[in-house]
Formats: C-alpha cells, sequence, structure tokens
C-alpha cells in the first residue's frame, strides 16, 4: 500500500509494504533516489528488542541494509509517528509502512481531502482515494471530489511514466 497527500513529485507522505515495488514506482515518477524511511513493525519500534519479537533487527534491519547497499536513501525503521511527523516537515519523499493502519491514520492527518493510496508490488497502477466510502454523504452534493481527481491524475501520471 502507498499512500500520498501531494502530487508524486512532492508529496512526503508515501507509505508501501514493499520497498522494491516502493523503489520502482518513485522512479517512474522522477525521483532518482527519493528520501526515504521505514516504520518499525511495533508502535515503538520494538525498543531495541525490549517489545515485539525482534522483527525489526531479524527482517527490517538486513532489508534496509541492503538497500542502502543498493544506492538507496533509506532510514529506520523507525517509530511510524516519528516517521510521519518528518515527512510532514519535508523530511522524507517516501514512507514504508509496515501494515494498513499503520500508514493511513497519518496519511489522513496529512491531507484526507487529497490523500491517495497508492498499491506498489502489482504488475498494474492502482490509485484510489485515501478515504472511506461515505456512504452517510452519498447522493447529497456534499461530498468533495479532490481525493478521486488527485487519485486519477496520480494514476495517469504513473501510466505516462512507465510507457515513456
Amino acid at each position: 500500500m502507498a499512500s500520498s497527500t501531494r502530487s508524486p513529485a512532492s508529496s512526503p507522505a508515501w507509505s508501501s509494504g514493499r520497498s522494491g515495488g516502493a523503489r520502482r514506482r518513485c522512479a517512474a515518477p522522477g525521483w532518482s533516489v527519493p528520501r526515504s524511511a521505514c516504520a518499525g513493525s511495533t508502535r515503538t519500534r520494538g525498543e531495541n528488542g525490549l517489545f515485539g519479537y525482534g522483527e525489526e533487527e531479524e527482517k527490517i534491519v538486513p532489508a534496509l541494509d541492503r538497500l542502502r547497499a543498493e544506492g538507496m536513501d533509506v532510514h529506520g525503521p523507525l517509530p511510524a509517528d516519528t516517521a510521519f511527523f518528518l515527512a510532514g516537515r519535508g523530511d522524507y519523499d517516501l514512507i514504508v509502512a509496515m501494515y494498513h493502519d499503520q500508514g493511513h491514520g497519518p496519511v489522513k492527518i496529512l491531507g484526507l481531502e487529497a490523500g491517495v493510496n497508492i498499491t506498489v508490488g502489482l504488475p498494474v497502477i492502482r490509485t484510489s482515494v485515501d478515504h472511506g466510502t461515505a456512504f452517510d454523504i452519498a447522493g447529497k452534493g456534499l461530498a468533495d471530489p479532490g481525493s478521486m481527481l488527485e487519485a486519477l491524475r496520480q494514476a495517469a501520471e504513473l501510466s505516462q511514466a512507465r510507457t515513456s
């Protein structure tokens, strides 16, 4: 899953469960090496092994080391709240979240009206709005189309970059 609150060229808030897919997707809109951060799998980033089951040290840290060896500018793993705070102030172009709720909450706070979910690691481009269905206001002329328009715009931009 990837989420963006701004256009790909300026977005500090993409999140993804698959780093390789995120790297390819970032290259598509023109980021040669995005400034990236990876959230840990536990709320506190495991506190150096005190919490969780060692996922950060066993799986995430080696994966990030490999990405850095391949030339990626990636930091972490960080506590998710810290990673998204830093992205919100512009320190990162991309945040890799370990699961859906870890990424969607912060992205909604950073810009629900323009939030876009970009799923990476698929053979097709997939974007969708970052908010729910809003059945409570459907058909009442109250919905803001901004997120849908941004999802369509980003899909078109990613598609154009993929074919050029």
